[in-house]
């Protein structure tokens, strides 16, 4: 197919080729954003309409490519063609100049409504409506209806849905078309109407949308100012492309790493490293705070090297007990089933889950200890009890810790008005790091005070009144 449109494109024949083969506008963008030579000329051959559909599926970085090597006159066609909602989300995406300069070549119709949606604020509801619907009164005919529908159809975005407004533009009703087609043409829309109805305000942010399509199954949902009156409709292909946008955002930010603006195959290099150092650096000098804590105990664990043995099962038992905590809270924030509301019943399951969890990972510890003790397969010293006892009291601590700071930090971030994504994983690991250090060897010091020693040591008084220097010092 490559080479097909390649040669229908050098005769001037793509149009043809997209009717013949029944491409979908999501085929069209595919081949234009894997082929950068030949996308222009592909866009500047397919008619309007064709072009506007496909163009609000390319990159962001593509889409500005085209529109700027297209002939004015191309751009205009283009540009015309498209959806008010898919123009908007293309312009706010360049600069102020460049917008301009746009604006220009648009029809006054096309530019009026454009400047209207740019003129709400960014991530409101605004921005993602289109103005263009079907309304009707409520004193009309469903005959009067489908001839409203068969001269005004073609402009709008849908016909799942009619909005029913008053004189004044107020909307009261929206009603399934559905509704028109089963009933006696002169039946009017008065007797059809329930007055039950689901309104966006034009202020509401763009994730509310978000939520109120998840929960009610439309296609479109009327979008209304503070008055009620009807200004335009939102449409479910939109919202999934902003849930969608919004969920990539989130996964990246769990994972450490600022969101990016763009694809991970055509972003810049330097871009995508410049995104994710920051948050290297940041979690880098947390862990030196790990190192900090190792020294502090340095002289402790030259002389009780079984301890230090067990000191990255313990913290990463920790950090990853903190990690699933944190996953799992974001996302249902994320999905409205939590809010900050709920804190004390977050903090009793994770409390009671940390405490599980943290006995059965205790007990593999300890199992693991006595069997390469009784098999011979290490030898843990004659207190290898008591390490067994530390490692499975240790594993209670560190894992419940970090259950219940990696399930609260998200509800206090966003408490303090910050993205709960922002306590990625990688955070969470790194505070329950250090903090895992102290109850580590803290429990150490209550079990084995007196009793841990080694041969080349000195009497075990003094090596546990470092240690509890130590470990009050860090506390």
């Amino acid at each position: 197919m490559l080479n097909d449109i390649k040669n229908l494109l050098q005769h001037n024949k793509i149009t043809d080729f997209v009717k013949l083969n029944k491409l979908t506008p999501r085929d069209i963008a595919e081949f234009a954003n894997r082929h950068t030579q030949w996308a222009v000329k592909l866009f500047s051959h397919l008619d309007p309409k064709h072009a506007a559909r496909a163009f609000k599926f390319l990159r962001k970085q593509k889409q500005e490519i085209i529109i700027k090597s297209l002939p004015e006159e191309k751009a205009a066609e283009l540009l015309n063609a498209m959806q008010p909602d898919d123009r908007t989300a293309f312009l706010e995406e360049l600069s102020g100049n460049h917008v301009k300069e746009l604006l220009k070549i648009l029809s006054p119709e096309a530019r009026e409504k454009t400047l209207i949606l740019l003129g709400y604020e960014e991530g409101s509801v605004g921005r993602l409506m289109t103005p263009d619907y079907v309304a009707i009164k409520m004193e009309e005919t469903c005959q009067e209806v489908l001839s409203i529908i068969r001269q005004r159809g073609h402009a709008t975005e849908t016909l799942n849905w009619l909005f029913v407004i008053d004189e004044k533009g107020v909307l009261i009703d929206d009603i399934n078309i559905k509704d028109f087609l089963v009933v006696d043409p002169s039946t009017r829309v008065a007797e059809i109407m329930d007055h039950q109805f689901i309104a966006l305000n034009v202020t509401d942010a763009q994730k509310v949308a978000i939520k109120v399509f998840k929960n009610n199954s439309r296609y479109a949902l009327p979008v209304v100012d503070n008055n009620g009156v009807l200004l335009g409709i939102v449409t479910i292909d939109d919202v999934l492309r902003l849930a969608e946008s919004e969920d990539t955002a989130e996964i990246q930010k769990i994972g450490g790493s600022e969101a990016l603006d763009e694809p991970y195959t055509t972003i810049p290099f330097a871009s995508l490293v410049r995104k994710r150092a920051g948050w290297l650096i940041i979690l880098f000098l947390g862990e030196m705070l790990t190192a900090t804590a190792m020294g502090h105990f340095e002289d402790e664990i030259s002389k009780a090297v079984v301890l230090a043995l067990f000191i990255p099962l313990i913290i990463s038992s920790g950090g990853n007990s903190g990690s699933q905590a944190s996953s799992i809270i974001i996302r249902a924030m994320a999905l409205g089933e939590i809010g900050f509301r709920d804190w004390w019943r977050v903090i009793r399951r994770e409390l009671l889950s940390g405490v599980v969890l943290g006995t059965i990972l205790g007990i593999v510890g300890f199992l693991r200890i006595y069997i390469w003790q009784h098999f011979h397969l290490y030898d843990y010293g004659a207190n290898w009890m008591q390490v067994a006892t530390t490692v499975f009291f240790a594993l209670i601590g560190v894992v419940t810790w970090g259950t219940l700071s990696g399930s609260m930090l998200p509800l206090i971030l966003k408490k303090l008005g910050a993205d709960p994504a922002a306590s990625s994983a990688p955070f969470v690991a790194t505070l329950v790091d250090v903090t895992g250090l102290v109850i580590y060897f803290t429990v150490a010091y209550i079990i084995m005070a007196g009793t841990l020693h080694n041969a080349a040591a000195p009497s075990h008084s003094m090596l546990w009144e470092h240690l509890k220097t130590s470990v009050a010092h860090l506390v």
